[in-house]
């Protein structure tokens, strides 16, 4: 079972991380196939935490090969930032591999996100301001930059050129910001190159290679479901595939060649930025989820959004993912409460909806159709097996399951690496 996609089920920070991690030991090679570092990873070793955000979370395995692929966008400034905080911090990340074909975010595209989003003013997507938009804007204009082309000057020089040529127009003239230079692009980028040459390779070839001789491929998915660019709640969407077949154009691997698709959903819902949201709270539930379960980003620091879980989403993405396995994470995060409502359909112009309505417009009207579940109050953190959990915790968990479309493989219990009950092998 060599291939293993991990994805997120709803709108990110569902703790894909984690689940990385959890495979850390068994795994030869772990990679990041889209986004970039607008979105976080947490992981807990010990008394260690790591906040990632452009590198995949297996670089803190050791043994396990980290691979950024040709659907990320790469900024070099963070990219190398994140790297020496992890040297300082003893961790070796000498395997670190970079694809060739991968788009590099420059400072103009951090200039033209934050810009754009204070043009558009009320109707602003909600974007972390890193450039991670224009950068794949560019891609598909193909007037994007590569890896590659840091390594011919000339090559590089005509392509900053190319870009700015019609940028700086927009800058001056709609955004009334100053013109960049191209000299100062070109000299930026030229100063990471001799840094970021050992890393550089084809990791398509790489990665083939590998499955060929029966290694196991994590392929990490950065934001989630609900946020991919054809499949999310467009617009209010990142601007990448963040589903499970971005893992192949994202990659460089054959879709049949990935055996697994892990999907990684809360217990709860989260959301960060504008957009539909049917069981948002704006009450002091919704204040106590977001105080107990730290919902705040692991990027941007600014408060999620908090709602409770929302069975269609989960079918909804268990369909378009082709997931086999769930992992339930942050179930401890609901100890304490009498009672759990879970969305279980929509009321939408006052008719039962059991899927996600088609029209974003039904969907943003959507009222939730709450059932209700028993809590319980005691602390579920140290359980290791499913009978480990109180018998309100197993019903909650089975539930879920049933009305999920697939089967929950792993439970979270904790923020601590082996907090979790495997009640399936997710690499068996």
């Amino acid at each position: 079972m060599p291939g293993i996609v991990i994805v997120g089920v709803q709108w990110g920070d569902e703790g894909k991380g984690k689940a990385t991690d959890l495979l850390g030991d068994r795994t030869d090679w772990v990679v990041k196939f889209n986004g970039g570092n607008n979105a976080g990873h947490t992981v807990v070793i010990g008394d260690e935490k790591y906040a990632l955000h452009l590198l995949p979370s297996g670089i803190l395995s050791p043994g396990v090969n980290p691979v950024i692929g040709n659907g990320v966008v790469v900024d070099l400034e963070v990219l190398f930032a994140e790297l020496e905080a992890l040297h300082a911090r003893g961790v070796d990340a000498s395997r670190l591999r970079v694809s060739a074909n991968a788009h590099i975010i420059t400072q103009y595209h951090r200039t033209l996100d934050k810009v754009t989003e204070r043009f558009l003013g009320k109707r602003m997507i909600g974007t972390t301001g890193r450039g991670i938009g224009p950068a794949y804007a560019d891609k598909i204009n193909r007037v994007g930059i590569r890896v590659q082309d840091l390594f011919d000057e000339n090559i590089l020089r005509q392509k900053v050129e190319g870009a700015l040529d019609q940028k700086n127009h927009l800058l001056l003239k709609v955004y009334n910001r100053r013109a960049i230079a191209v000299e100062e692009i070109v000299d930026d980028l030229l100063s990471y190159v001799e840094r970021l040459r050992p890393m550089v390779a084809d990791t398509g070839l790489l990665l083939n290679q590998a499955l060929d001789r029966g290694d196991v491929v994590v392929f990490e998915g950065g934001q989630a479901t609900m946020l991919d660019v054809d499949h999310g709640t467009y617009p209010f969407v990142t601007s990448s595939s963040a589903t499970a077949g971005g893992a192949s154009t994202g990659s460089g691997v054959g879709p049949n060649r990935l055996d697994r698709i892990v999907g990684i959903v809360k217990a709860y819902t989260t959301r960060v930025g504008s957009g539909p949201f049917p069981t948002e709270l704006h009450d002091e539930q919704g204040e106590w989820l977001r105080s107990r379960g730290f919902e705040f980003g692991t990027t941007t620091g600014r408060p999620r959004r908090v709602g409770w879980y929302d069975a269609p989403i989960t079918r909804y993405a268990t369909r378009i993912n082709g997931i086999t396995d769930l992992v339930l994470t942050k179930l401890d995060i609901l100890t304490g409460l009498d009672e759990i409502p879970v969305c279980v359909a929509y009321e939408v112009d006052g008719e039962r909806v059991e899927e996600i309505p088609v029209s974003q417009s039904d969907f943003h009207h959507a009222i939730p159709i709450l059932e209700y579940f028993p809590g319980w109050k005691e602390d579920i953190s140290a359980a290791r097996t499913f009978d480990d959990l109180p018998a309100a915790a197993q019903d909650y968990v089975l539930a879920l399951e049933a009305m999920s479309g697939t089967r929950i493989s792993v439970i979270g219990v904790g923020a601590a690496r082996d907090a979790v009950i495997v009640r399936t092998d997710l690499v068996d």
